[in-house]
Formats: structure tokens, C-alpha cells, sequence
């Protein structure tokens, strides 16, 4: 009788252990997703109807970092450096079929979004060196396609960084970047 109580306390003990294990806490830039059509993956499951048989044109995964008061351009954008767009580990872009950027081709396939923020424009890069922390180990002999954009100023703040994909004229989808209150839009063909 002791010795089943004593292999008895002994697993409820392991089993105590073994469950007490700990985790890092919520992410400070928590990660989002965004595709076009706007909430494809979604849409296509639980309504079909709402995107009407479109398929997926491109999809971005980034983190959304917060401005928490701080100025962006020129702190947490630095200007004439490669930023990673967004936080963390450098977001993904996946084409799902060839694309046109502003008259320049990428074909299909996944790449890492960075950017760097110059005096009057910003410079985006697609690189074909994924799975990368931040842009500490960029070298611009991955660079898949590098195009100028112009900000716009923004009549709201947005706190977090985000990344939105809207139907242009024709086939172009606009990919639009804000934070604080500036705004970029990417014209991509399909």
C-alpha cells in the first residue's frame, strides 16, 4: 500500500512538472496578414460570393509595430538604411502569379519586403533573401526589384504599422503601407 502511494505521488508530481513549463510573453509587434482580395483566405471558405471566383493575387506577412509617441521617419525609419518593413523578422510578400511593379516584371513566388526611407521618396526592395531578422543581413545582390514611391500625408494618425491591398483602375491592386500619419501606395499589375 505504500509503495502505490509513493509511485502514485511520484506521477502527480511529474505530471505537475511536466505542465508547469512557462512561455515568453505576447509579442510587441504582434504579427498580421494581409492578402488581395482583402480577407481572401476567409472569403474564399465562408463566402464565395464575395469574392466571385477571384483567386489570390499577393499576400503580406509583417509585424505591426506601435508608434507609442515616438517620430517615425528618421527614428524608427532611418533614412538612406534598409529597414525591414514593419518589425521583426522581415515580412514576406508571395505572388501568386507574375506581377508588373511600376513597369518592372516579378515573377511569382515569395520575397522579402524591405524599403529605405530617402529625403523626398521611398525605395521599395523585394529580395529574394527570406527568412531574415530585421534587414542586419541585407545584401542588395538578393534584390529582385528596386522602385521609388512618394508619401502622402495622412489627415489621421495610425498607431500601428499596417499594410492594406486595394483594387486600383483595371487590373492594378494598390498596396498601401501607413504609420503615423504618412502613406505609401505600390501600384502592382496582375
Amino acid at each position: 500500500m505504500k509503495v502505490t502511494r509513493l509511485i502514485l505521488f511520484f506521477c502527480v508530481l511529474l505530471t505537475v512538472t511536466v505542465q508547469a513549463q512557462t512561455f515568453r510573453g505576447l509579442d510587441k509587434s504582434p504579427m498580421d496578414m494581409a492578402y488581395y482580395p482583402d480577407d481572401y483566405a476567409h472569403d474564399r471558405k465562408f463566402a464565395p460570393d464575395k469574392i466571385k471566383g477571384e483567386t489570390a493575387k499577393v499576400r503580406v506577412i509583417y509585424s505591426r509595430p506601435a508608434k507609442n509617441g515616438r517620430e517615425i521617419v528618421g527614428n524608427l525609419i532611418p533614412i538612406g538604411k534598409v529597414w525591414r518593413v514593419g518589425a521583426n523578422e522581415a515580412p514576406e510578400i508571395k505572388f501568386y502569379e507574375d506581377a508588373t511593379i511600376l513597369g518592372k516584371k516579378v515573377k511569382a513566388g515569395t520575397y522579402a519586403l524591405l524599403a529605405q526611407a530617402n529625403e523626398q521618396d521611398l525605395t521599395i526592395i523585394l529580395s529574394s533573401d527570406v527568412d531574415q531578422w530585421g534587414a542586419y543581413s541585407y545584401d542588395p545582390k538578393y534584390d529582385v526589384l528596386r522602385v521609388n514611391v512618394a508619401p502622402q500625408e495622412l489627415s489621421e494618425n495610425v498607431e500601428n504599422f499596417t499594410i492594406q491591398f486595394a483594387k486600383g483602375n483595371g487590373k492594378e491592386v494598390l498596396m498601401r503601407m501607413a504609420w503615423g500619419n504618412g502613406m505609401v501606395e505600390v501600384p502592382m499589375v496582375f
